[in-house]
């Protein structure tokens, strides 16, 4: 029986992966071991095959044809490896969840994450990644739209919310992803669930 090739292996599934994807060692579990993933995450780092973003978290460089250049990971695909590694359910808050939503075009200075998990602060190159403890139950049983719509609207607050931006809302999110949200956000703040309602109309 021939000896399993861990580091061929992890490789072959990063070159599966579309370029800017970004990894941690858990990504592997049905490989190996996370001591081992670990040892060949840094030995693919050394060749150059992938980029190191952080200690434990790596980026499958991806360029862009207009920049003439690699481009930096998404800080928003870090967030949510980082989340992985440690079993964290995240979901972006404040000006990040706006950003996403395309209801701002202000990149974050901080990419803010409500989390389940520790409170935690990083950063790499000029990107700051930060998560904020909550409880549970904003985070949990919703979808990951559902949720990042509701943290966008707790940021902009009621009286900031017109028509214009629940149609922008709207045209961000799928028929599957409304009907979704109109079951999971009734148990949310009213004048919230409201709004959504309007969403989902």
């Amino acid at each position: 029986m021939s000896r399993p090739n861990y580091l061929q292996e992890t490789n072959k599934r990063i070159q599966a992966a579309p370029n800017g994807s970004v990894f941690v060692a858990s990504d592997f579990a049905d490989v190996a071991e996370t001591k081992r993933i670990s040892i060949c995450l840094e030995r693919l780092s050394s060749e150059k095959t992938i980029s190191r973003v952080m200690r434990g978290v790596y980026y499958k460089p991806a360029f862009s044809t207009l920049l003439g250049e690699t481009i930096a990971p998404s800080p928003d695909l870090v967030a949510h490896a980082i989340a992985r590694n440690f079993g964290w359910t995240i979901v972006p808050c404040g000006d990040t969840a706006l950003n996403l939503l395309g209801l701002s075009t202000q990149v974050p200075v901080v990419w803010s994450y409500v989390s389940d998990g520790a409170y935690k602060e990083y950063s790499y190159e000029n990107t700051t990644i930060r998560f904020k403890r909550t409880t549970n139950k904003e985070i949990s049983k919703l979808s990951p739209k559902t949720a990042l719509v509701i943290q966008a609207l707790k940021t902009l607050g009621k009286e900031r919310i017109d028509d214009g931006m629940i149609e922008k809302i709207k045209s961000e999110t799928t028929s599957a992803e409304r009907e979704a949200m109109k079951k999971e956000a009734q148990y949310a703040t009213a004048w919230i669930f409201e709004i959504i309602k309007s969403i989902c109309r």
